[in-house]
């Protein structure tokens, strides 16, 4: 009797030990199930439509995202419920071109602002991509000058000897041993990065990765690329707690952005040290006018340049290679632009950052090029002003995530005729292209450099480097897809900036 006593009281202990556990369980399952209840049938957002799953709860916006396919399944949820989709429980995507201008662009005195949504902006107070509405102005004010027309005109010299430097490489892989001209494959997607980070590294320090040069990336270029899809993992965390992505350092499993910013900082003293002055990005932040505000500091410096050399680069070279992919892959369009570039210069040194302003057929392709393979196909989201909004219709509670992904704008159906096919005659007026005039008042949709404000600072350097090294590379080569993995170039994934494979392309020299 006194073992059956002992055995009993060893039960009950245990369950009481065990009654904890169980309870901790059914409670967090009770609040699981409350918290989908509520957001499904009482939650403010609940009249906009979307799949129920994304709406109850973050996780199937969370796993996509981790993916890097989100751009797509948010293009598939477009296509199926329309313009306006709830895509988590306090999100919204929009593929309607007036959300551009009523979540981004420039509000009425009294508006309060769409600001930047602090889950996807965290490591970027002090720079120009994510800073407060007053200190954006003071960085735009001092930055404005040196992406001018007139800065323009003054770079010249420098990126033109960029772009003389990737025509030079890429013409002693297309000769022979005897000079002769030959074809090659080449990985153009890398050619570009290359180009394009020794540009934006002149104007943002005063001198070049040397990327082209050494025919490699620059170990500073390789861990940004390297970060992309940390930085995916980092949004993934702070989607349910900022403090995740600390725990995650300290573990090791994501790595640290110092070396970066200790790098861009000590390039920053090395040019504010030379004497003679050239027009570039830090002569803009150093030399502050009167009315520009308050000077910059020199994290602010460091911060601005190391955004800018991300920013300025990566994004142009995507576009360089989506237009090259889609060219190789369209030989009638890569015909007629040919023409355009071949019969606009009696020379190749004719070419230079203005004269390719007039290539009209060029600045189509690029813009369609654009459309299917967007430098940013992802959300770069808006948080709701306080207070919420009407937005496409719908009362917006502040707070809301505010989504506006380029791509599943530019795919949209209702936005764009055949949005599958590449078509620059859609961007030309006049041009036989009777199909598109159905969605003619939706063409805004294409907004590659964002709208309002917080517009890209850099389209006029983007365009100037796009047009250049495409109306370069048309002139001296044909080209063709050089692998068949390249045919698949696109099928990438994207955490904001794509992860982008090789894109093998035949230059094949055109025969004086």
């Amino acid at each position: 009797m006194a073992a059956f006593g002992a055995n009993l009281l060893a039960l009950l202990q245990l369950s009481a030990y065990l009654a904890w556990p169980l309870i901790t369980v059914i409670l967090a399952s009770l609040l699981a199930i409350s918290y989908a209840l509520y957001n499904l049938f009482f939650h403010p957002l609940r009249p906009v439509p979307g799949p129920k799953l994304w709406a109850a709860t973050q996780i199937p916006y969370t796993l996509t995202w981790l993916s890097g396919r989100l751009h797509i399944i948010v293009h598939e949820l477009h296509e199926k419920h329309g313009d306006v989709v709830r895509i988590a429980p306090n999100r919204l995507s929009f593929t309607h071109p007036d959300a551009w201008q009523r979540i981004r662009g420039h509000r009425k005195s009294g508006q309060g602002e769409h600001g930047k949504d602090s889950t996807f902006y965290f490591t970027n107070k002090n720079n120009i991509l994510g800073a407060s509405r007053d200190d954006h102005s003071r960085y735009r004010r001092i930055l404005a000058h040196a992406f001018s027309a007139k800065s323009m005109q003054d770079q010249q010299p420098l990126i033109m000897q960029y772009v003389d430097l990737l025509m030079q490489q890429l013409s002693e892989r297309t000769e022979d041993e005897n000079g002769r001209p030959r074809e090659a494959v080449v990985n153009l997607a890398a050619w570009f990065n290359f180009a394009t980070f020794d540009v934006i590294g002149d104007l943002a320090f005063g001198e070049p990765f040397g990327c082209l040069q050494e025919s490699r990336y620059h170990p500073w270029v390789e861990a940004i690329f390297h970060g992309v899809e940390q930085f995916g993992v980092m949004i993934a965390l702070r989607m349910y707690s900022p403090g995740l992505v600390g725990i995650a350092k300290r573990l090791g499993f994501i790595g640290s952005t110092e070396l970066q910013v200790a790098y861009a900082r000590e390039r920053i003293t090395r040019r504010l040290a030379l004497e003679t002055g050239r027009p570039d990005f830090v002569e803009a932040m150093a030399m502050v006018k009167p009315g520009n505000g308050q000077a910059l500091t020199m994290e602010e410096m460091a911060s601005n340049a190391r955004m800018l050399v991300l920013a300025g680069s990566e994004t142009t070279a995507t576009a360089l290679s989506g237009a090259a992919y889609f060219l190789a892959r369209h030989p009638e369009t890569q015909r007629r632009l040919e023409a355009e570039v071949r019969s606009s210069f009696a020379s190749e040194e004719e070419i230079d950052l203005f004269s390719v302003n007039k290539l009209r057929y060029m600045l189509a392709v690029l813009d369609e090029a654009m459309r299917m393979f967007p430098p940013v196909p992802t959300q770069l989201p808006r948080a709701c002003q306080p207070g919420g909004d009407v937005i496409c219709g719908y009362q917006v509670p502040g707070g809301t995530g505010l989504d506006i992904f380029p791509w599943a704008m530019n795919y949209s159906s209702r936005n764009f005729t055949q949005p599958n096919e590449f078509i620059p005659e859609r961007w030309l007026d006049g041009d036989d292209y009777s199909g598109q005039q159905l969605n003619k008042q939706r063409h805004n949709a294409l907004q590659p450099f964002s709208v309002g404000p917080r517009n890209c600072i850099g389209k006029n350097l983007a365009y100037v480097e796009m047009r250049l090294i495409l109306a370069r590379l048309i002139w001296n080569y044909n080209l063709v897809l050089g692998d068949q993995a390249s045919e698949s170039f696109l099928a990438c994934k994207s955490f904001n900036l794509w992860m982008k494979g090789p894109l093998n392309i035949r230059l094949i020299p055109v025969k004086e």
